[in-house]
């Protein structure tokens, strides 16, 4: 203390919270000094309050610029998935998606067939109308295919997708043979629809779209739904031989039911039920009354009780003629 009863050096409050709290901050300090007489208690205290405040604005200023720092590699991740979605977005957008699966395809088979995998053998039963090309070219059996990444199954529902083929069975013989097993559905009869023939299956299949010479002696069926109706149809009219060579067409009429167009241009119109029945009648009238070589050219059997003839025009004509003439006669003789 010096003569006036004052201190000779400001005390200092010093210890390690204080320190702690300025290595904290990041800045250096002087504590205020304390209060020199027990009056100036309250200033002292005041002062020291303030400079609490101070500090406190000075730390929020520092958390203030604080910065979040992501973690490392984070950026050359987001680099690669960027370059990564370029040039997805540039196969996509070229049309060259097919092409690289094409490529990879190849290059796995390579890697199977270097790995002793390679379809050496093939064994194919059952196909006369498909060939044989076609049948390996459907299977997606090639010269660079290996056995060990060809989809059996897959190659299956492709065969199956060719009308001519009715079942197909593919069997993978490892290491290196391949057997396929084909049965086809067989031409059975020919449709008409709106004026185009095909070729059908007996299950109402198209084979073909049009009719090669070979087909032409095929019954033919025509109008909407035959196909699928023709094979009972048929069956009934093949018990009937005399009917049925004379035939040259059956005609489905409304869905419901049939009507025969005879070589010789007559039409005979069935019922939709107890069709034997009226093919019965049919042949009993014609073996009795020669009644398909008249000059007649419908024949109606769709009652049960009665049997409709429509004659030709000419045999209408004909018919008429001589009636008038019976009748002149008839009015001589009175």
């Amino acid at each position: 203390m010096d003569g006036g009863g004052r201190l000779d050096q400001p005390l200092m409050r010093s210890g390690p919270g204080v320190e702690a709290a300025v290595e904290q901050a990041g800045t250096s300090f002087d504590a205020p000094p304390l209060p020199r007489a027990e009056n100036d208690l309250r200033r002292g205290r005041t002062e020291r309050l303030a400079w609490l405040a101070s500090r406190g604005r000075l730390m929020g200023r520092w958390a203030l610029r604080t910065v979040w720092l992501p973690p490392p590699g984070v950026g050359v991740a987001a680099s690669v998935l960027l370059l990564a979605a370029t040039l997805g977005y540039g196969v996509f957008a070229g049309g060259h998606v097919i092409a690289i699966v094409d490529w990879l395809k190849d290059a796995r088979d390579s890697a199977a067939n270097a790995a002793g995998f390679r379809i050496a053998a093939i064994s194919l039963s059952g196909p006369k109308e498909v060939s044989r090309e076609e049948i390996l070219t459907t299977a997606g059996v090639t010269g660079r295919a290996s056995l060990l990444f060809l989809d059996a199954a897959a190659a299956r529902t492709r065969l199956l997708a060719n009308p001519w083929i009715a079942d197909a069975a593919v069997l993978k013989l490892y290491p290196d043979r391949l057997q396929i097993t084909i049965t086809e559905r067989q031409a059975f009869a020919l449709w008409q629809k709106d004026g185009r023939v095909s070729v059908i299956a007996a299950d109402g299949t198209v084979l073909e779209p049009f009719v090669e010479n070979r087909y032409l002696g095929l019954p033919l069926v025509v109008g909407r739904g035959a196909q699928r109706q023709a094979k009972d149809f048929l069956a009934i009219v093949d018990r009937y031989p005399d009917i049925r060579s004379a035939v040259r067409a059956s005609v489905l009429v409304a869905e419901r039911r049939w009507n025969l167009r005879l070589s010789n241009g007559i039409d005979v119109r069935l019922p939709e039920a107890n069709v034997e029945q009226a093919l019965d009648r049919l042949v009993a009238l014609d073996r009795d009354k020669k009644l398909l070589s008249r000059d007649i050219v419908a024949v109606d059997l769709r009652l049960p009780d009665r049997v409709t003839v429509r004659l030709s025009d000419a045999a209408a004509q004909a018919r008429d003629d001589a009636l008038k003439d019976k009748k002149k006669k008839k009015a001589g003789d009175a």
